[in-house]
């Protein structure tokens, strides 16, 4: 896929281990059959994978029958870009990699949105 990310650029992979991603590809890549939309790239909080539990959405069990070893504080992670501002209206929001984070994003939240939360420095 020749995704693009917020920043106008291709899109950088999010995460490899844990393996992320809507194909598990590694990219916050995203087609029609992903209803999710998992989108925005994240570095998750212990704060927000509680958040997510409490939302019913335990993100920390393992679940190997998708592939899915379960996160822990300090993974990234695709996330789908509804519960991402669902965090952020909460005050839960984990830091987003801008660089990984899809171009379709912008369609639910804003790039300042995202720039308020960007992990590491913002690029130039």
């Amino acid at each position: 896929m020749n995704a693009l990310n917020v920043l106008g650029h291709a899109l950088v992979p999010c995460s490899y281990d844990p393996l992320t991603g809507y194909f598990r590809d590694g990219c916050c890549n995203t087609d029609e059959e992903d209803h999710g939309t998992h989108v925005v790239c994240t570095r998750v909080t212990q704060e927000f994978l509680i958040f997510s539990m409490q939302c019913g959405n335990d993100l920390s069990t393992p679940r190997p029958e998708y592939r899915f070893k379960g996160l822990k504080a300090g993974d990234r992670w695709c996330l789908c870009v509804l519960r991402w501002k669902q965090a952020l209206d909460a005050g839960m929001a984990p830091p987003v990699v801008l660089e990984s984070t899809h171009l379709v994003a912008l369609e639910t939240v804003t790039l300042e949105q995202l720039k308020a939360h960007a992990w590491g420095p913002l690029p130039t």
